[in-house]
């Protein structure tokens, strides 16, 4: 598996479980290292917070575009 593959799968688990989208939040570090099982070096694990953020912001902006389009009848 791959490291797209990774991010991919842990913004799905994050986004599935609003709960675990709030610690995700609030402490992101441990949502993630809870999520891979590992202790990861801190430079590591900033760049996967980066991506995951990025890949959220997009799911959500997407949803709300979608949810906007509804409002249009489209």
């Amino acid at each position: 598996m791959d490291i797209m593959d990774k991010i991919e799968d842990i913004v799905e688990t994050i986004m599935k479980d609003k709960s675990l989208l709030a610690k995700f939040e609030k402490d992101p570090v441990a949502v993630i290292e809870k999520l891979v099982g590992m202790d990861l070096p801190d430079a590591q694990v900033e760049k996967l917070i980066k991506a995951i953020k990025t890949k959220i912001g997009a799911e959500k902006l997407g949803d709300a575009l979608g949810g906007l389009g509804k409002l249009f009848g489209k």
